[in-house]
């Protein structure tokens, strides 16, 4: 994963923020990390939907049965950074549940087909997080 993370994040920095392949036509974010026992900064390319003047990220890991690393790691510490484009901001993140959860992982499994996959391959409940900057 750390290869493609790292094509990802070298073809977004190259473009604005426009990356190809499962990332196309989409709204991409690169999540500033700590890695949870190393303390080294990660970077996550994640997809990034807009709802309103709110912002969203989802821990989907491709339908996996496990949550991703980051989703754990911003939990514990929920201050951190992002990219979107040429711009870099502070966000907090906050997990949605409920039927807010509901309804926006909708809203996104209409719009990235692959959403949908997700959540039908998994047993877990796919966290949605917002990001208030």
């Amino acid at each position: 994963m750390s290869e493609w993370n790292d094509r990802v994040i070298e073809e977004f920095r190259a473009n604005d923020g426009k990356v190809s392949g499962f990332f196309a036509d989409k709204t991409v974010l690169i999540l500033h990390t700590p890695g949870a026992r190393s303390g080294l900064q990660r970077l996550i390319p994640l997809l990034y939907r807009q709802g309103g003047d709110r912002g969203f990220v989802f821990a989907a890991k491709g339908g996996s049965d496990t949550t991703p690393d980051w989703y754990h790691t911003r939990k514990a510490n929920p201050t951190g950074s992002g990219e979107i484009g040429a711009h870099t901001a502070t966000a907090r993140a906050v997990g949605v549940i409920g039927d807010e959860r509901d309804a926006i992982f909708a809203r996104a499994s209409t719009a990235v087909s692959n959403f949908a996959e997700y959540e039908a391959a998994t047993d877990r409940v796919i966290p949605v997080v917002e990001l208030i900057r």
